[in-house]
């Protein structure tokens, strides 16, 4: 091994790295301290490392490395979300928001340089598709995020942040759907609940699919955290037309796959994310049929104001229908919530985020023709 392949230590969980500590020749608990030095302590110098072994240390520097991908640029809004550009090579980028609340930090990481599912109401979509991102690209958002964020707030305070405290929930909700990239996602997963590492219990950790079923099934047996699906429409008809996933997955399949994941899941629900679309599916008659939905799994819905780019060809529902439609789904005993838009001022709003991809797939070209086909209204 030279030099300039060195390994990537920052993106394999405690198999993995305890597979290699053993091929060095090093005994199984190196590799725990390891994950805790550089997971949950943040360092990336193997020399800060003390309890090691001066000769592992050294070994370490010559063979391996630990590195994020690099920042191109930071944007901070008005109501304090943040969104990093990260650099992912050869003329891709991927975005990651962080939403502070005061009871929790949430951080939206992307598992994809753009997107092969092509919702019609997603900015990412729009970009087109590259390729998958690694476990060590996915796993350094998260390292870089609360390094930064916990810098500024030593900062600004004067006092050390707590580790565990900056970063309270990670949701796989930013470009790309994650169950499509499953084999470098879940060494991420499993990274993030590891309590050497980022200690995350299951229920804040959440994976966001647009339905991909055999990998539904799959984490569900593999490592279950909080799942939501993004739903969006309450019929096959019109969900065909806003997530064409769905054609091959439509909604009875799904929702038998939603039911399947619950005997496993951290959580007793599942959440469906739905998002608000003026005169698509918006109506009293769709929200009937959500009901109908939701009745047949157990869930709540978080219906999601659509944040408007000039590609989608789509218009946000007003508030009045918004709250409206709200009304009717708990009026029947779903919980409904409408989440509160945030970092919209710089496009880090949820459907929002599209980075800078270098398109493969022609993706981007099929989504601009798609932008001059009106959604089919049905017969309701």
């Amino acid at each position: 091994m030279t030099k300039s392949e060195k390994i990537n230590l920052i993106g394999l969980d405690n198999v993995s790295l305890t597979e290699l500590v053993a091929k060095w020749g090093h005994k199984p608990f190196r590799a725990k301290q390891l994950i805790n030095w550089i997971h949950q302590k943040g360092k990336s110098d193997f020399s800060n490392m003390t309890n090691l072994a001066n000769d592992f240390r050294s070994h370490l520097t010559e063979y391996s490395v630990i590195a994020t991908p690099k920042v191109i640029t930071k944007q901070v809004s008005s109501d304090g979300t943040i969104k990093w550009l990260f650099d992912v090579q050869n003329n891709n980028a991927i975005e990651t928001v962080y939403i502070p609340e005061d009871d929790r930090g949430t951080l939206c990481i992307s598992s994809q340089a753009g997107c092969t599912v092509a919702c019609r109401f997603c900015s990412t979509g729009h970009q087109g598709f590259n390729r998958n991102l690694s476990t060590s690209e996915i796993i350094g958002q998260v390292w870089w995020a609360r390094d930064e964020i916990k810098k500024s707030l030593n900062t600004d305070s004067g006092f050390e942040a707590e580790d565990d405290r900056v970063i309270t929930n990670v949701v796989f909700m930013g470009m790309g759907e994650p169950l499509l990239n499953y084999d470098q996602v879940l060494p991420a997963i499993k990274l993030l609940i590891d309590q050497n590492a980022y200690g995350l219990s299951k229920r804040r950790v959440t994976v966001s699919t647009s339905g991909v079923i055999p990998f539904m099934d799959k984490l569900s047996q593999d490592c279950p955290v909080a799942l939501a699906v993004s739903l969006h429409a309450p019929n096959d008809e019109l969900r065909d037309q806003l997530i064409p996933l769905n054609k091959k997955y439509p909604l009875r399949e799904l929702m038998d796959a939603c039911n399947r994941y619950i005997d496993f899941a951290p959580r007793d629900f599942i959440t469906f994310e739905y998002i608000m679309l003026d005169g698509v599916n918006d109506t009293d008659a769709h929200a009937k049929q959500l009901i109908d939905i939701c009745r047949e799994v157990k869930s709540k819905v978080n219906l999601i104001p659509f944040n408007p780019f000039p590609e989608s060809g789509l218009r946000r529902s007003s508030h009045e229908r918004v709250r409206a439609f709200s009304a009717i789904l708990n009026g029947a005993g779903i919980v409904a919530t409408t989440r509160k838009t945030r970092g919209d001022d710089i496009d880090a709003a949820c459907g929002q985020l599209a980075g800078d991809i270098k398109d493969k797939s022609k993706i981007s070209e099929l989504m601009r023709k798609r932008k001059s086909i009106p959604i089919k209204k049905e017969t309701l």
